[in-house]
């Protein structure tokens, strides 16, 4: 987890997620190169270099941290938020 390039790396550890689901976070943030590590104490430790990679950890940890219903809750809110672009350049 230690990279010398990233020096604006946020670090933290996350430790009220069972440990199964830990380790199951833990390899779907491998898949998705993103630095973590599942020492023995149990926590899940994060490295997150951008905002990306945030994001994509946040939505990892949401699927085994959330119920169905609140996941559904969520997309169905994702789903009608109006997003603001900007208008045609003619």
């Amino acid at each position: 987890m230690n990279n010398p390039h990233s020096a604006t790396a946020v670090r933290f550890a996350v430790s009220s997620i069972q440990r199964c689901d830990r380790w199951s976070i833990y390899h779907r943030l491998q898949e998705l190169n993103i630095p973590c590590a599942c020492p023995a104490d149990g926590t899940l430790r994060l490295e997150v270099n951008h905002a990306v990679a945030l994001i994509l950890a946040r939505s990892t940890v949401q699927q085994f941290t959330t119920t169905f219903q609140e996941q559904r809750d969520w997309l169905d809110r994702c789903w009608h938020t109006s997003v603001l672009s900007h208008p045609p350049v003619p």
